[in-house]
């Protein structure tokens, strides 16, 4: 089957969702949503990455000596000054200290290159099992989804997730390692000075955990503001050419501005509390360092402690409320990481198209006989689309199915592939049920040309052979010709070997709808399948089209959905839906002479009504 999917079905009450500004994600440091589970979600992450761990223990270790710098050089520097005031020398005291920092540097360093690797390994697990999830979930699942918070999960949740692992886990390890080692040396060096200490940082915690609960819901409704300006900005740009074209440019900047101007505010808000914490941190700060110091003088006046000691101390202190500080900061990258792992999580945990059973049958030359027995089925429960519909088409046989917007008509070819199972009743491919035979197999006895046409970033050949890669250029080119897509191949700047980029935008709905043709004609599957083929071509085109429709249905059984009546006047059978019903069926000139529902339609299209 070509391998192009179908489009969302238009007898659907509903449009399918456009995507938003997907690739504008939240600043570092910045909380989002908060996740509902944390530790559940950390466990299936960890889990997640089984077998592609390997190195993490080497980071670790790096972790541990990356710390070591900050907890032992006040304590060395203690000791030169203690060296120092006795009259002795420090020159070796200074020397390993020189050598602390290089060797921290170095430790530093090869924990930043050995966590981007471990890291970035980790993350292309996790995104190509959220991919290779996604290619096995049912059309349904895509219907009910924006494509534009789908591609967020894939790149910015992902990238959440890779920042946090290849930054803010190292940064975790190393202020968590500094915060023990400082903790244990202060308070084998003095207690007292220990739990003076502790206090300023207790109240810095306080502070902290009180601002970043305000700046939570703040920086929320940032994020939101923002989804809201992106999908103004992702409207107006894809559909420019309406506002220009209706003069709608002026409310089209009221409405940008107004959204702009809430996130602004909002953003101004966020902002200004969480600015209050770095300086009201710093005054804690400088009121706990002069409380050692102060405390530490009372001490040293009365010989209780050295010179030496009170410097390291003054030293500790100032190191040892930072890493509270930044893990803080952490805390809400890991909760943002950790809210896109859970949305990331929604789509592995979502049911994938049912797998076939051990006693799936093969499907290697279909006749094509279909038979539709009382089928009903609904994209919505308790809304129906078809309801107990009926057909039986022999094989070989030209139907075209035609119909008022949401009679069902598309529907029936998403069932007939199974894009969509049925809810009640069957449909028999040579005298089997749809859902005997091995899904892949189905799907391949199907050539498929739809109303809208999808073209990927390839050449033209490769376009059209999509779904015979394998085919050779002389095939691909008789199968432009029958599609009637070879001249104007020819005259594209390289022919054949032209690269399409965005979808073939250089080239004209009716250019893009000939390729697919041509695609289908390519695969010469058993049965065709023609979802208003010729909807977006002009009347010399579509008299083209109509004779190749002619010459590649002969002798294979066809569904042709149409609007134009005039390109299936030719069909063996012609079907009129309604309500999800059918109304009519016949021959043309069978339901012409019937001078009902379709009649009425064809006089209409004709001008015979007038």
């Amino acid at each position: 089957m070509d391998s192009s999917r179908f489009a969302p079905p238009p007898d659907r009450h509903f449009g399918r969702p456009g995507g938003g500004m997907g690739g504008m994600g939240l600043q570092r440091g910045q909380p989002g949503e908060r996740p509902k589970n944390m530790k559940g979600t950390l466990l299936r992450l960890w889990r997640l990455t089984e077998g592609h761990r390997k190195g993490l223990g080497w980071i670790m270790l790096l972790s541990v000596l990356a710390s070591a710098s900050s907890v032992l050089s006040p304590l060395i520097i203690g000791r030169a000054i203690n060296a120092i005031d006795s009259g002795g020398y420090a020159l070796k005291i200074i020397l390993l200290m020189l050598a602390i920092y290089l060797g921290d540097w170095l430790v530093r360093f090869m924990q930043q290159f050995s966590m981007a690797s471990i890291s970035q390994k980790i993350i292309l697990h996790i995104r190509m099992a959220l991919f290779s999830a996604m290619k096995k979930l049912p059309l349904a699942f895509f219907d009910r989804r924006q494509h534009g918070e789908l591609m967020s999960r894939l790149t910015n949740d992902v990238d959440n997730i890779s920042s946090t692992i290849s930054d803010s886990l190292s940064q975790l390890l190393v202020f968590t390692f500094t915060i023990l080692g400082i903790l244990g040396i202060m308070l084998f060096l003095s207690p007292a000075l220990t739990c003076v200490a502790l206090a300023m940082v207790i109240l810095i915690f306080i502070l902290t955990k009180a601002v970043t609960k305000r700046t939570g819901r703040l920086f929320k409704a940032q994020q939101a503001a923002l989804g809201r300006l992106n999908g103004q900005i992702e409207e107006s740009v894809s559909g420019l050419s309406v506002v220009k074209a209706f003069c709608r440019e002026g409310e089209m900047l009221k409405q940008f501005e107004e959204k702009n101007r809430e996130l602004c505010e909002v953003a101004t808000r966020a902002l200004i509390v969480s600015g209050f914490l770095m300086p009201i941190t710093n005054v804690i700060n400088n009121l706990g360092y002069m409380s050692i110091a102060v405390v530490s003088g009372i001490m040293a006046a009365e010989g209780l402690i050295s010179v030496g000691l009170i410097s390291s101390f003054l030293l500790y202190s100032r190191q040892f409320s930072r890493p509270f500080v930044e893990i803080a900061n952490i805390y809400n990258n890991f909760q943002t990481a950790v809210a896109g792992a859970e949305r990331i999580f929604e789509i592995l945990d979502e049911a994938p198209e049912p797998e076939d059973g051990p006693d799936a049958l093969p499907l290697e030359a279909p006749r094509g006989r279909i038979e539709f027995e009382n089928v009903s089925f609904g994209y919505s429960k308790g809304k129906p689309v078809l309801e107990g519909f009926s057909l039986s088409v022999p094989e070989g046989t030209r139907v075209a199915i035609v119909g008022p917007t949401g009679a069902g008509k598309t529907t029936i070819i998403n069932l007939l592939t199974r894009f969509y199972d049925v809810d009640s009743g069957r449909i028999l491919l040579d005298g089997r049920d749809l859902r005997e035979y091995r899904l892949r197999d189905l799907r391949r006895a199907f050539g498929a040309v739809l109303q809208d046409a999808s073209l990927f970033d390839a050449s033209v050949r490769e376009n059209i052979a999509y779904g015979r890669q394998d085919a050779p250029f002389e095939q691909v080119r008789a199968a432009a010709a029958t599609a009637g897509a070879d001249s104007f191949i020819r005259r594209l700047p390289d022919g054949y070997d032209t690269v399409l980029s965005q979808g073939g935008a250089a080239l004209s709905q009716g250019e893009r709808q000939l390729l697919t043709i041509a695609r289908a004609v390519l695969v010469d599957a058993p049965i065709l399948i023609l979802d208003e083929a010729t909807s977006s071509v002009d009347t010399m085109t579509e008299r083209r089209i109509r004779l190749a429709m002619l010459e590649m249905t002969k002798g294979r059984t066809s569904f042709i959905i149409a609007h134009r009546l005039s390109t299936i006047r030719d069909s063996d059978l012609i079907v009129f839906i309604r309500d999800g019903r059918i109304a009519e069926k016949g021959s043309h000139d069978e339901l012409m002479e019937l001078n009902g529902l379709y009649a009425e339609m064809y006089k209409t299209q004709s001008g015979m009504g007038e």
